[in-house]
């Protein structure tokens, strides 16, 4: 591959975490009881933890091996990444909770 190829491709793969973090995110708001902040970029950064959570843990439940991973921008791939929007929304609510 040349140098041109490797950056194309690094720069597919960023927007293709954008878009899964945006779409991840913006589901699992809409699902998740209550009311979360953060705006846009708040969206996106929750769909990227979210994907990678749930990644890590379909790792977990597939292979019996944690390791992290994340999902891929894919029906089931957004699927995981929600799955693990949730989980994150759930702790963040947990240790902000808790804190205050």
């Amino acid at each position: 591959m040349s140098k041109e190829e490797v950056k194309k491709n690094i720069t597919m793969n960023i927007l293709a975490w954008i878009i899964l973090g945006l779409i991840a995110g913006a589901i699992a708001k809409a699902i998740y009881p209550g009311h979360q902040g953060g705006g846009i970029l708040g969206t996106i950064l929750l769909g990227i933890i979210g994907a990678l959570v749930g990644g890590s843990l379909a790792n977990l439940l597939t292979t019996g091996t944690l390791a992290l991973t994340s999902s891929t921008l894919s029906i089931a791939g957004v699927i995981v990444a929600v799955l693990g929007a949730i989980v994150a929304i759930f702790l963040w609510n947990l240790f902000t909770r808790s804190a205050a």
